[in-house]
């Protein structure tokens, strides 16, 4: 077992997982960066530096994710970190569309059940996958985390008030996706309370990536931030909580 700390960041062969990726290379970890194509993630590793390696892993499938916890096991010994990057808006090609087009798409009354489906295997299904298969190496670190990339999109209580009740602010495609997200943080929060190990949820922004065909405010380098602060959380950090930048949000 390596005295370096290590953390994999699912989707991080661009957007936001390589920043993050960056970050925590920068912080003195050794990074896996996790990504479907493994060419990618190996381009990917070598912007990150030489204390990043490519990691192939598919968070929809489970021989994916069985194959990138046994090769840690193998290679590292423990996980110190896992932050769950990866994370789908829609799917197929954004080219052109505006944010007015994709919200049109995913009002309650039209969206695709195909496509919520598809969004949920990854923002939802694939994290619990992806965490569970993770855990008996977070268990080996000696304090590890678990940092969930959600959104204040999925944040029910802002969506509540009347002046947030649009559908482009809130539909039946992504949004719900986080909203279930902090739902299984909170659940793993709970569970892992006794262990040490703190799971938290952070809000990048409304940035620019593929997620919203780059029509996002906020950096990578801007968005990186909360999760990066998340997962370097002491032992008096909290865990159990969503919050971005400026603070804590509503679940």
């Amino acid at each position: 077992m390596q005295d370096k700390p290590v953390a994999l960041v699912t989707g991080a062969n661009k957007g936001i997982g390589l920043q993050i990726a960056k970050d925590l290379a920068a912080r003195g970890f050794t990074v896996l960066v996790g990504s479907r194509d493994f060419e990618r993630g190996e381009e990917a590793a070598k912007s990150v530096g030489a204390d990043a390696r490519a990691l192939q892993l598919d968070v929809t499938n489970q021989a994916s994710i069985a194959a990138a916890a046994e090769r840690i096991r193998s290679e590292f010994g423990r996980l110190d970190v896992l932050v769950n990057n990866a994370g789908i808006s829609h799917v197929g090609k954004l080219s052109g569309t505006t944010l007015e087009e994709m919200a049109k798409a995913g009002r309650a009354s039209v969206a695709s059940l195909d496509e919520v489906r598809a969004v949920f295997e990854t923002n939802v299904f694939g994290v619990i996958a992806v965490t569970q298969a993770m855990l008996p190496l977070l268990r080996e670190a000696p304090a590890a985390r678990i940092v969930n990339v959600s959104s204040a999109a999925g944040s029910l209580a802002r969506k509540a008030d009347p002046a947030n009740r649009s559908p482009i602010m809130f539909n039946v495609v992504y949004s719900p996706s986080k909203t279930a997200l902090n739902a299984i943080t909170l659940a793993f929060a709970s569970e892992l309370e006794s262990t040490g190990i703190k799971v938290n949820a952070g809000c990048p922004g409304f940035t620019a990536t593929d997620l919203n065909n780059f029509q996002g405010t906020r950096t990578v380098e801007q968005a990186a931030r909360e999760p990066v602060r998340l997962a370097l959380l002491d032992a008096n950090g909290p865990t159990g909580t969503f919050s971005n930048e400026d603070g804590p949000l509503p679940w």
